[in-house]
């Protein structure tokens, strides 16, 4: 069974600034993606330079930024079961408390956004609980496990396919109502099929097991206090820079074929190292890229304000009941919004942690968790 080091678990900011570029990140393709509206009708403002930025933020972003999420929500994990063994508490029920809170946070939010990923994270959550108890070598044996793509990997193997008719019957139906129907038809959809639409598109996406593997991950890093500068620490994020950006350099150059289903997924896992590695060994090496990157830490410290408030913003612009940009924009311009809204809510949290110290959805998070 694991045991804390009893090692004090200080503030990390460099995961404030990851938390920070995965929300930034998750509303831009969110937008790319006119938040999940698919529309067949032609768009009235395209650009010639949209397929090029889509294939590059789809390329960079796309799966990504989630993963860096998921990867974090397991470091905050293991930081407050870690600080309650350290005082001789079980957090375990307590954290179960605090899933069912966040379970009820991403109700709300799929009121607004069918793309909400918070309920999935509540139950990829619960599972840590019993993980928490093992071991570190048998938790990385599990890491292992999840990263080879075990479902896709035993679809290849055997020949069997998952039939995903049923997840694009309910897309077409949510789709259908993002374009043309009320709000209160919207929210109605994605209360009926939110939970149901994301979690087939986590099986159809291979980020069922993914996702749990960062889960698993965040919490064994933070056991490994990797995220701290201390001891070889960073030489072993520069050894996993220089690996993942040899394998993802390879695998760029190679048509995957037939293993695409179960390779791709990888390549995309390869590609979230590389892209956290790379912010871990600049922000610890430079200077000027911590100061840059500090703006990032107040966006990352409200990640589950942000989160709710881009699904709210967004899916006003674009939806049918809102703005309707999803027949106006190509994916230029709707990135350009998307950055707008970035904009606009770093400086709503720069206004808000001037005179508080934490998000509003933070702090109420905090207080009915040790309610």
């Amino acid at each position: 069974m694991y045991k804390t080091q009893n090692l004090p678990n200080t503030r990390i900011d460099v995961a404030d600034a990851l938390r920070g570029i995965a929300v930034a990140g998750i509303i831009l393709y969110h937008s790319v993606e006119h938040f999940n509206i698919f529309t067949q009708e032609p768009i009235v403002h395209p650009l010639a330079s949209d397929q090029t930025v889509a294939d590059v933020l789809a390329w960079l972003l796309s799966g990504k930024m989630y993963g860096i999420f998921a990867m974090l929500f397991g470091l905050s994990f293991f930081i407050m079961n870690d600080n309650q063994q350290q005082k001789g508490k079980c957090f375990s029920g307590r954290f179960a408390w605090r899933m069912c809170l966040l379970f009820g946070f991403g109700i709300v939010n799929v009121a607004f956004y069918d793309g909400d990923i918070l309920m999935l994270y509540a139950c990829y959550g619960l599972l840590l609980i019993p993980i928490s108890y093992l071991p570190s070598k048998w938790v990385w044996c599990i890491i292992a496990l999840l990263a080879i793509q075990p479902v896709e990997l035993f679809c290849l193997l055997t020949g069997y396919e998952i039939d995903h008719t049923r997840f694009y019957e309910i897309s077409g139906i949510i789709n259908a109502a993002h374009e043309h129907g009320t709000f209160w038809e919207n929210t109605l959809t994605n209360l009926q099929y939110g939970f149901e639409v994301n979690l087939r598109f986590n099986i159809f996406s291979g980020r069922l097991t993914q996702l749990l593997c960062l889960f698993i991950l965040g919490m064994q890093l933070g056991r490994q206090r990797l995220f701290y500068n201390e001891g070889r620490h960073l030489k072993i994020w520069h050894n996993i820079l220089f690996c993942s950006a040899i394998v993802v350099l390879a695998l760029s150059f190679v048509d995957l074929g037939e293993l695409d289903s179960w390779l791709k997924p990888i390549y995309s896992l390869i590609i979230l190292l590389m892209i956290v590695s790379a912010i871990v060994s600049a922000w610890y090496a430079f200077e000027g890229v911590r100061r840059v990157l500090h703006h990032l830490c107040i966006f990352g410290r409200m990640s589950l304000t942000n989160y709710l408030l881009q699904s709210v913003i967004g899916c006003a612009i674009f939806c049918g009941y809102g703005l309707a940009c999803y027949r106006y924009l190509g994916v230029t311009y709707a990135v350009i919004v998307g950055c707008g809204m970035v904009v606009c809510q770093y400086l709503f949290a720069r206004y808000w942690f001037s005179n508080h110290p934490r998000g509003p959805l933070e702090g109420l998070w905090r207080k009915l968790t040790w309610i």
